[in-house]
């Protein structure tokens, strides 16, 4: 399994999150993974996810920040 692909977005603003975002998942190998670490969750994001075949897992750490793992969304 490859390291996974952090994309640290904490303090950048919109749109520039989810365009770093976007842009590593278009190089994401099949067993990859995408490690967002952001301040809030990302609403939008997340239909887009949905929409593109990827799955996501959402982090809250104690600290309030937050991290969404996204990977390819396993065949039905």
């Amino acid at each position: 399994m490859p390291a996974p692909v952090i994309v640290d977005a904490r303090g950048l603003m919109p749109p520039e999150p989810l365009n770093l975002t976007l842009e590593a998942l278009d190089t994401l190998p099949p067993d990859g993974e995408v490690i967002l670490l952001l301040y809030r969750e990302p609403g939008p994001l997340y239909d887009i996810l949905k929409r593109n075949g990827y799955a996501h897992r959402t982090e809250r750490s104690d600290t309030g920040e937050v991290s969404v793992h996204i990977r390819h969304a396993a065949a039905p």
